[in-house]
């Protein structure tokens, strides 16, 4: 089968694992990423494995100068390939690629689109999610689709391994799907044709902020246990135990009971467990981090501070 050439597009690490998987199939003509700010210490992925693998590399530092870049012609490549890039990409930029960019989004479109996918994937409880190969346009995450893979969330699932688990869907999917689109033996339908049974309603994401990190026990316990598992990298989940200043890393529910008395901690020291009432439910706490400490699990915690 035809080994596509394309333009990589991306800058953030779930952008920097999926190059270094499609650099194993395809031939990647450049990649074009976000500059590095001169006062981050710490090498971007994307630029480190492209110097690694030794591809050509832009870095335009605005959607403007990305335009401006590809006013001068600097690729000869039909296909664009976009994950994780951070920038809006201008229609003219779009337009320079006769086959389009291709976006592998994770959900299952029109399912959250918008910026953050994988987090409210988990924080909605849902039992599925997926990747979108999209065709891009200026609106965000409307274009038409390629293909959809469904992936089942599972128990536990935190927003790190879940998106492991799509990124190695997504290289599968684009190996699969790729060729055949530059051979042109499939089409891009609309979203609302092409969209997996149960998922046909668009829903939004958006960018967390660190206020979405502080615990409120007014929800109920199995909200706030998604919300651990989903912001476990940032923002979050922050809350107060015993006077201190504590991440909760992990954490259990107790279903099915009503208290007046919302977040009202209980302790039971000879059974090592701290629970929080909620609206509903009890959130038992598993593990957590004290502020500048590492995390310990419950029974540490228990032992070496006065709750």
């Amino acid at each position: 089968m035809l080994k596509p050439k394309l333009v990589f597009f991306g800058s953030g690490p779930v952008a920097a694992k999926s190059l270094e998987l499609l650099s194993q199939w395809a031939e990647v003509e450049a990649v074009v990423t976000k500059p590095q700010p001169p006062h981050h210490k710490e090498p971007f992925p994307v630029l480190v494995l492209a110097e690694k693998l030794g591809l050509k590399v832009f870095t335009p530092s605005s959607k403007t100068e990305l335009s401006e870049l590809f006013a001068t012609k600097p690729v000869t490549s039909q296909l664009g390939v976009v994950i994780d890039y951070g920038f809006i990409i201008n229609q003219d930029v779009i337009d320079y690629f006769p086959l389009g960019i291709v976006n592998s989004h994770f959900s299952l479109l029109p399912e959250w689109r918008g910026a953050d996918p994988i987090s409210f994937a988990i924080l909605s409880g849902q039992e599925e999610t997926g990747v979108s190969l999209m065709l891009i346009v200026e609106k965000m995450d409307e274009g038409p689709l390629l293909a959809q893979a469904p992936l089942r969330i599972s128990d536990g699932a935190t927003t790190p391994s879940l998106t492991d688990e799509l990124i190695e869907l997504s290289d599968h999917t684009l190996q699969e799907i790729l060729p055949l689109y530059v051979e042109h033996k499939i089409e891009a339908a609309p979203q609302d044709q092409v969209a997996l049974t149960g998922h046909e309603t668009p829903s939004y994401s958006r960018k967390l902020t660190k206020d979405d990190g502080v615990l409120d026990f007014h929800k109920s316990a199995e909200e706030l246990e998604r919300e651990i598992r989903a912001y476990i990298e940032w923002p979050k989940s922050h809350t107060v135990i015993g006077g201190k200043d504590v991440i909760i890393t992990q954490a259990h529910v107790i279903p099915d009971t009503y208290d007046e008395r919302v977040g009202h901690i209980e302790v039971l020291k000879e059974a090592q467990t701290l629970m929080i009432n909620c609206s509903r439910g009890y959130l038992c706490i598993d593990a957590l981090k004290p502020a500048g400490k590492p995390e310990m699990p419950i029974a540490a915690f228990l032992a070496g501070y006065h709750v």
